[in-house]
């Protein structure tokens, strides 16, 4: 089941560098990950990257 990033988004920016799969990108107003591209950092790492950066605590479960 593939992360989101919710309305509280601060559009900072940190998770998107951190995104092994390049899931993550700018929308129009918050950040938006491509639910098709996003592992959950499966074979990257033991928990997701963005979720451990995002200061605005904004990733979830989808």
């Amino acid at each position: 089941m593939a992360l989101y990033i919710t309305e509280e988004c601060t559009y900072c920016g940190a998770c998107e560098p951190e995104c092994p799969t390049n899931a993550i990108s700018a929308g129009s107003e918050i950040y938006v990950i491509d639910a098709a591209s996003c592992n959950e950092c499966a074979g990257f790492a033991d928990a997701p990257a963005c979720v451990a950066v995002c200061p605005a605590e904004c990733i979830v479960q989808g």
